[in-house]
């Protein structure tokens, strides 16, 4: 029987078996092949990767020609104690069959360092890096850890729409789906597209949150959350933006802004301690790559701490919490501040923070992770509750070392006419949220929620800079590749 056709034993589950001397079959991609004897096979079940020693003498040259880097191979063979470093076993081949060539001069992964740039030009095969792979099964286990903490928790996991007719942030952003003639549309009376002849009948678009459609589960389940795709029209080149990205959204009945607070701190904190307790020779090696990557950088743009270092940082302390009218105070009278070192120099009240603003709240003043809240309404969505002083709501922002903002979240605005008040000062349709206002016309509850970009989770966790490198297809201005 063809090797190909033989169940494979997986290289993460060989690397840990005492059972020596049996014969077993592995299947992967080759990385390396040293003088025709050597091959480093990895499957990308772990980071490590297994030594197969061939008898080059008793092997086709034909075979040997075509065991070149990048192609995909099967080998069967007796497991052994390793002789040399590195590794604890490896295999002495018996067998070998090729499964996919690979042609040794246009295969773009030859065993060198590659920049991350060209590496976002081959998105299609950047996993087989030793960053990706490892950036991949961090994801996974992120993905896994957020569901696991919230059923622990007794929330339900709930499906929003992709598609929506509403702009939960007010921010216009958003991109259009419709079906109508990209060239000649139908017109109205006034000139523009009538989207009555659109495929929904109105004008709709990609969510930009799924956060008011979950309101309608949270006032009758309770605790519930969203874990999907969003997406946001932002010409942005930052390394901190998406075109396309997920967020985890939960929203939870009869909880104040405090409350929210609090379960933000342990879910981040619960997440961060799920990683280093269950991704540890990943972070590992993204720990090492982070320290190489730090001394290109000038002295005064280091980080005090590394990756990990950053990680227990956040896990074991108590996170700070501040007003934001504390923070103006703090940043006001800050030296980079007074010597004019912000790029965006904060002068009064209602000031919009910056990240650089909350990356010198953590990573300066306080040296430890901060929440925010009570901002300024004018600068604050439509629905958070206002606060008895008319000035602020009660919301909250979460501010992390390296990242600054990656929790958004509030206690909502559950009275109808207070939030009637200011739906009318934003001058938004009445008519496009009269369902949304159904939810405090009736059986209305004090309920509270917050966002957390599941990306710039996964680039504070890997210790990646760039937002780019965490999503596997990133989609950016101009940038819709794959």
């Amino acid at each position: 029987m063809a090797i190909i056709q033989e169940k494979r034993t997986k290289i993460i589950d060989l690397l840990h078996t005492d059972q020596l001397g049996e014969s077993v079959v592995v299947k992967g991609w080759v990385r390396t092949f040293r003088n025709n004897q050597f091959i480093a096979l990895n499957d990308g079940s772990t980071l490590e990767n297994m030594q197969a020693v061939i008898d080059f003498s008793a092997t086709d040259e034909q075979l040997l020609k075509r065991i070149n880097t990048g192609a995909c191979i099967a080998v069967k063979g007796e497991l052994v104690e390793s002789k040399g470093k590195g590794q604890s076993v490896e295999l002495v081949v018996s067998e070998i069959e090729i499964l996919g060539d690979a042609d040794a001069e246009k295969y773009p992964l030859q065993p060198k360092r590659h920049s991350l740039e060209f590496l976002r030009e081959i998105a299609h095969l950047r996993v087989r890096t030793n960053t990706f792979s490892a950036i991949y099964r961090v994801r996974h286990i992120m993905i896994f850890a957020v569901h696991k903490f919230f059923t622990e928790k007794g929330f339900y996991n709930i499906h929003t729409p992709i598609i929506t007719g509403s702009d939960a942030e007010g921010a216009g952003e958003m991109f259009r789906v419709t079906t109508l003639d990209a060239v000649n549309p139908p017109k109205n009376e006034s000139g523009d597209p009538d989207f009555s002849e659109d495929f929904f009948g109105k004008e709709t678009n990609l969510t930009v949150s799924g956060q008011l459609e979950v309101e309608t589960a949270c006032l009758a389940l309770s605790d519930v959350y969203t874990f999907g795709p969003t997406f946001r029209a932002e010409n942005s080149n930052t390394s901190r933006h998406l075109a396309e990205f997920w967020m985890i959204e939960p929203e939870m009945a009869f909880y104040d802004i405090n409350d929210t607070m609090e379960l933000a701190e342990e879910f981040v904190k619960y997440l961060v301690s799920y990683a280093l307790q269950h991704c540890t020779k990943d972070l590992e090696f993204l720990n090492r790559r982070a320290l190489d990557e730090e001394k290109n950088k000038p002295q005064i743009e280091r980080s005090e701490l590394s990756l990990i270092e950053r990680l227990k940082f956040v896990a074991n302390n108590d996170f700070e919490k501040i007003t934001y009218t504390e923070a103006i105070e703090i940043l006001r009278n800050s030296k980079p501040n007074k010597k004019k070192k912000f790029q965006y120099l904060i002068d009064e009240w209602g000031a919009d923070l910056q990240s650089e603003h909350e990356r010198f709240l953590v990573e300066k003043h306080f040296k430890k992770p901060v929440i925010l809240y009570n901002y300024p309404k004018d600068i604050k969505a439509f629905y958070m509750r206002q606060n008895d002083d008319n000035k602020t709501v009660a919301a909250m922002d979460v501010l992390f070392p390296g990242i600054g903002e990656i929790i958004g979240g509030s206690q909502r605005e559950e009275r109808y006419d207070e939030l009637m008040v200011r739906i009318d000062e934003l001058g938004i349709p009445q008519e496009d949220l009269d369902w949304y206002l159904d939810l405090r016309r009736f059986g209305t509850a004090p309920h509270s929620g917050f966002g957390l970009g599941f990306e710039r989770m996964i680039q504070f966790v890997t210790g990646m800079t760039n937002i780019r490198d965490v999503i596997p297809f990133p989609r950016t201005p101009d940038n819709a590749e794959f």
